[in-house]
């Protein structure tokens, strides 16, 4: 199943008065990424920083329209950082090099109003994810 956007994500979360609600959204999310193979949860893939267990496979692809775009492959031992990086999917998974870098991952969070709503240990982890796959574009570009 393909993740939404994070246009259709940031619109289905305004649609939640509650946080309850909004977690319940963002774990249904994290549920829906696609299984991750147990032999990639080796040492060199996990990533530092995070309180929980966060694996990242990174991998590519030609797109027809915008030729190689980088791919993820994710998971995590917590339901709720599945979710989370299901929103960081939804911004960076099947873009350029290029694309991932440019893209404002601060202010897409931002709209979401996510870090006031996560621990800073959380918010912590969610940044390092982020880094390391700006940091694999970065050396793909």
């Amino acid at each position: 199943m393909a993740l939404p956007s994070t246009e259709d994500i940031v619109d289905d979360l305004s649609f939640f008065d509650d946080w309850e609600d909004k977690y319940k959204y963002i774990i249904d999310l994290g549920k829906s990424l696609p299984a991750f193979d147990d032999a990639w949860r080796t040492p060199e893939r996990l990533v530092k920083g995070c309180q929980s267990s966060v694996w990242i496979q990174p991998g590519s692809e030609q797109d027809t329209e915008k030729g190689e775009v980088l791919t993820f492959s994710v998971d995590s031992d917590a339901i709720i950082v599945r979710g989370l990086l299901g929103l960081v999917l939804a911004a960076l998974d099947h873009k350029t090099p290029q694309e991932i870098l440019d893209f404002d991952i601060t202010a897409y969070f931002e709209e979401l109003d996510l870090e006031r709503h996560l621990s800073p240990t959380r918010g912590n982890g969610l940044r390092s994810i982020v880094g390391r796959i700006k940091g694999i574009a970065q050396a793909a570009a």
